[in-house]
């Protein structure tokens, strides 16, 4: 037996961002490590744009941007836990990493330090320094001239416990400042040099012994103002020891776990506590002179893990306990006594403390409910293997038995009208200045059940109803033309495109019309063997929307399929399905250039067919449980990619990827019908109908996990 492991959801948990121009000279970038990926975006002034989503060989601990001198753009420094580091550029021609530097910073013995790496790249560009192991500190020597770097070496450190450690700005030498625990657990600040030349510390140009017990990170603060901020429990200190400078003011208990600078001149700093809380640090400073510190609230965002400032008031609040927000910082405060405007948030389902697999629908689908988050982010997240539909709008409207979009003209971009049939009506909802409302066409018979409608050539509207076929103008919205079957007999069944119909009447009497060009021709008509159940006559081709069909397919009452072709409708191929249930949708599809015959049967049952488009003969033949109830078929638009859409108990959208057919749910109980409605309001929407209402969404990406978060503002243990 043979086992493997795959990634059904990327890592999520947000643990680094840096901010630099990484992409281009111009471009503001975020770039995020998420374990073993990194993910680069473009910031705008709403939103970020995602430029690239790559793995790397092991779990990044650290990351950091530069740029070498000359350079016009940044270079990233990357360090994996297990100590491996590289530093890589990014190829605007290819849009890959490209890897300009890496090596190995592990050493044969040593313990490492408790927190886990540590590592920073002096300011100046001098040298890249690390704290991997207890008692040394690795140097990585930078070439200034050209950004190459040099060999590597080890300086004995006497301070065992260090909890940080950070490059100071504005030192003719490297200078580094430790945070260090004694053996009384008494904690304390001190700084040291880095000699290249001797490959050795120097003793620093100050210390500071007796800081808060409670101290965990240092912040260095750029030149003209130097020193550092200490971050503590209840205190925050700014120190700077060559001008004898030390401000503190206290806060409530609390724990920072993220800072991020707001300005290059390290005057504002935003801090993020573990309940979640975002502080801004304002350092008041005369020349380069800090007279003292101020700390406000800002709001309340997820726990955040890193913080980083991009522009105009847009930061990045990056979480491991809750989802990463993308937030906007106003002057004054809201209704709710916060400056904070959530632009976007970022789904991540850690910390995961438990989860179990149960079918919350009912419908035989496993779904995973995970315990996630913590404290004030914990909540239950539902995890399925499906697609998500964002829905926009929703009436409700019960009893819709068939659902078609039509544009104002054939060639018009965007759908204006969405028709409903009832089994006594049919109705219309229009689209104007974003918002839909009920409307009627003069041309429609608006007191009959509708079988088919669509946009046909010759700037028509086309209705089947089981009295009748009716041509109506898309100016005028008058009655041009209107066919009725022989000896007064009832349409059954109906099928077209914008140039051709295949219709049934009667039970066996197949009639095909060309309704082109504002009139309606009839063509042929045959009398069947046998009843006839369904029938499709969509083109085949990727760009077939105004093409002419050379056949139709045609489902019988006997269990069996027929190809017929056009305009003769002589059988070419007859296919029995067999079992009890009888064919109730059929559609002619083509799908990343093959081309198929999709079969849905009552019983929920999907039949697939390859077809050859030149002589309609039917392939292989595949079989596929869908649901249990019957399906109706639909072809739909997605990012410029065909799907289909079978409405059922159990609704899924099949697509096509490296030319096999693949199959995902959709998150919604029950489709009965469903239409494209690509409107101006409502841009690459579907249109949804349930048994009780009806519903305009748009659909998330194709062969996605569909989460749903339910907010517990507590911590779950347990499920």
């Amino acid at each position: 037996m043979h086992c493997y492991v795959v990634t059904a959801h990327r890592a999520s948990c947000a643990q680094l961002s840096v901010r630099g121009s990484f992409t281009g000279p111009n471009d503001t970038n975020l770039i995020v490590a998420k374990g073993s990926r990194l993910v680069v975006y473009t910031a705008t002034q709403e939103s970020l744009q995602p430029v690239l989503d790559t793995g790397v060989y092991g779990r990044i601990a650290a990351i950091e941007l530069y740029r070498v001198a000359g350079a016009e753009r940044d270079s990233l420094y990357i360090l994996t836990e297990r100590l491996k580091f590289c530093i890589v550029e990014y190829d605007s021609t290819t849009g890959e990493l490209i890897t300009k530097a890496m090596g190995d910073v592990q050493d044969s013995v040593g313990k490492a330090v408790d927190g886990g790496p540590i590592a920073h790249i002096d300011p100046e560009k001098r040298m890249i320094g690390f704290l991997l192991y207890d008692g040394l500190f690795k140097v990585i020597p930078i070439d200034t001239r050209n950004g190459q770097l040099r060999e590597a070496f080890n300086i004995r450190l006497e301070e065992l416990q260090v909890l940080d450690v950070q490059f100071l700005y504005g030192y003719a030498q490297p200078t580094i400042v430790l945070l260090y625990q004694d053996p009384k657990e008494l904690r304390h600040l001190k700084t040291y040099q880095v000699s290249t030349k001797d490959k050795d510390f120097i003793a620093g140009p100050w210390s500071q012994t007796g800081v808060e017990i409670g101290a965990t990170m240092i912040i260095p603060v750029p030149t003209p103002i130097g020193g550092c901020i200490l971050l503590g429990e209840q205190t925050i200190s700014y120190l700077n020891g060559d001008k004898g400078d030390t401000k503190t003011i206290h806060m409530d208990i609390t724990v920072i776990r993220a800072w991020g600078k707001i300005d290059e001149d390290g005057r504002r700093y935003l801090l993020g506590d573990h309940l979640g809380q975002l502080y801004v640090l304002v350092l008041e400073f005369d020349g380069n002179k800090v007279l003292g510190l101020k700390l406000d609230t800002l709001g309340e965002t997820s726990s955040a893990k890193t913080i980083t400032y991009l522009d105009s008031g847009v930061v990045f609040i990056g979480s491991c306990f809750g989802d990463s927000q993308l937030i906007r910082l106003h002057p004054d405060k809201d209704e709710n006594d916060s400056n904070i405007e959530v632009l976007e948030s970022f789904t991540n389902l850690g910390p995961i403390q438990d989860f179990c697999v149960v079918d919350l629908e009912r419908q035989g689908q496993g779904q995973v409910v995970t315990c996630s988050g913590t404290l004030k982010d914990g909540s239950l997240r539902v995890v399925r293997n499906g697609i998500g539909i964002n829905e926009q709008a929703a009436v409700e409207l019960p009893g819709i038995k068939g659902l078609w979009s039509l544009r104002e003209s054939i060639e018009a971009q965007y759908d204006k009208y969405l028709i409903q049939s009832f089994v006594n009506e049919t109705r219309v909802l229009e689209i104007a200045d974003e918002e839909l409302s009920e409307t009627e066409i003069d041309g429609f018979d608006h007191n009959a059940q509708t079988i088919f409608c669509s946009n046909v050539l010759g700037d028509c509207l086309l209705q089947i109803t089981e009295v009748s076929l009716r041509l109506v103008s898309t100016k005028s919205k008058q009655l041009l033309k209107e066919w009725f079957p022989p000896n007064g007999e009832r349409i059954t069944v109906a099928g077209g495109n914008v140039q051709q119909v295949v219709l049934t009447s009667g039970k066996r009497t197949l009639i095909y019309l060309d309704v082109s060009n504002g009139d309606i021709t009839e063509v042929k008509r045959v009398e069947m063997d046998q009843e006839i159940a369904c029938l499709n006559l969509n083109p085949l081709g990727e760009k077939s929307d105004h093409g002419k069909s050379n056949f139709v397919a045609v489902g019988h009452w006997n269990l069996s399929l027929s190809m017929l072709r056009l305009p003769s409708l002589e059988v070419v191929c007859t296919e029995t399905i067999g079992g009890d249930a009888i064919p109730r949708s059929l559609l002619l599809v083509t799908l990343e250039g093959v081309d198929y015959l999709l079969c849905a049967l009552g019983d929920g049952y999907l039949f697939t067919f390859t077809i050859d488009a030149s002589t309609a003969q039917i392939g292989e033949r595949k079989k596929i449980s869908l649901g249990t109830h019957p399906m109706i078929l639909s072809k739909f638009m997605s990012r410029g990619a065909t799907h289909v859409f079978a409405a059922s108990d159990r609704p899924t959208v099949i697509y096509s990827n490296n030319r096999k057919l693949l199959f995902s749910n959709v998150n919604l109980k029950e489709v009965t019908q469903m239409a494209p409605f690509n409107s101006e309001g409502f841009p690459d929407s579907l249109a949804i109908a349930t048994e009780t209402s009806l519903r305009i969404g748009v659909i998330d990406d194709i062969q996605k996990l569909h989460i749903r978060t339910v907010y517990l503002r507590e911590q779950p243990r347990c499920c």
